[in-house]
């Protein structure tokens, strides 16, 4: 009842000091002006009491923002997970790169027309060649047996061409495998090999992971939006009385439902901010165990964490589903309040 009682003083001050103004284009000017700082201080004393009034009831208050910030924490630490997956894209020109084996014995001018011969293809972007010789040093030190492999007569390993496709193939499943039929139609070619069932694989389920944050974060988008609801309807039906009497001395729907705007725009805020921390902690809490299942596979693969900027994306997000559910609320129960 104070908090309306002041606003509503405060506007009637205000318009009275405009009735009595000059006239002319001065008090067109004072009108102005006078409606710009009754406008500022009434959403000012607002938006400071909104949040006073939160303090008096704290467990409610912090249970509600644990509710939102866990609805809006779920969707946040999928985001991380699949943008920490993304970061493997990375690593697909690696995995996307064709092995092109040539005949055993092929000669050294066919060897050197071939690797002629692919480096002109415009869909590759590089092209290293690997003598018969050093890929049966590599097999050696990489298998073990480097005794047993010694004692051959002669080598069994062909020439072997590592092919870099270019930058835009590299996601391009399709385009991957007609390189692959064209490779293979060219004149002293043993074979060719391309990982590709791995990078449909890591190329589905990051599709999949994306579509599962969209559909878990719509869903408790919906779940903040009731919460909120719900909480601003109790706040109404608990001052119902004050809300009537402000009607009565001519209080307008939109004046009395200001303060409860600004509540959920409150309980949305505070809820993105717990759910940034929430999700910050849980990343450096699981750091250290990926770090050493990373560093056991020989990668470089970590979380990746929310920044600065994350927390004002959380902030907004969380503002604007505390105020859109506060104003889907007051809209509806406050227009049935009549005196």
């Amino acid at each position: 009842m104070n908090r309306f009682g002041r606003s509503r003083a405060s506007v009637v001050k205000a318009a009275k000091t405009v009735k009595e103004g000059p006239v002319g284009a001065v008090q067109s000017t004072v009108r102005f002006s006078e409606r710009i700082e009754s406008w500022w201080r009434n959403h000012r004393s607002n938006a400071r009491e909104s949040l006073l009034r939160l303090t008096v009831e704290p467990v409610q208050t912090l249970m509600t923002i644990l509710v939102i910030a866990i609805a809006m924490a779920l969707p946040a630490a999928l985001i991380v997970a699949v943008s920490s997956l993304q970061q493997l894209s990375g690593n697909w020109q690696n995995s996307a790169r064709i092995s092109v084996f040539m005949h055993v014995d092929a000669a050294p001018d066919v060897v050197q027309r071939l690797q002629d011969t692919v480096r002109a293809m415009p869909q590759i972007e590089q092209v290293t060649y690997i003598s018969p010789q050093a890929a049966l040093e590599e097999f050696q030190l990489a298998s073990g047996f480097g005794e047993a492999l010694s004692l051959l007569g002669t080598n069994p390993l062909p020439a072997v061409l590592l092919l870099s496709p270019r930058a835009d193939l590299i996601n391009d499943i399709s385009g991957l495998s007609a390189l692959v039929d064209d490779l293979e139609q060219i004149s002293g070619i043993d074979g060719v090999q391309l990982d590709m069932q791995w990078l449909q694989r890591m190329q589905h389920i990051l599709e999949m992971g994306q579509r599962v944050v969209i559909l878990v974060g719509f869903t408790l988008a919906l779940g903040v939006l009731l919460v909120v609801g719900n909480t601003i309807r109790l706040a109404i039906e608990s001052r119902r009385s004050e809300i009537l009497v402000v009607k009565l001395v001519g209080g307008t729907n939109a004046f009395v439902r200001r303060p409860f705007l600004y509540t959920g725009l409150w309980y949305g805020l505070f809820g993105g901010m717990v759910a940034w921390a929430g999700v910050v902690l849980g990343g450096f809490w699981l750091a250290s165990t990926v770090a050493v299942l990373a560093n056991l596979y020989q990668s470089d693969f970590a979380l990746v964490g929310l920044d600065f900027r994350g927390l004002l994306v959380m902030m907004i997000l969380g503002g604007t589903l505390g105020l859109l559910g506060a104003a889907l609320a007051v809209g509806r129960h406050i227009a049935r309040i009549e005196p």
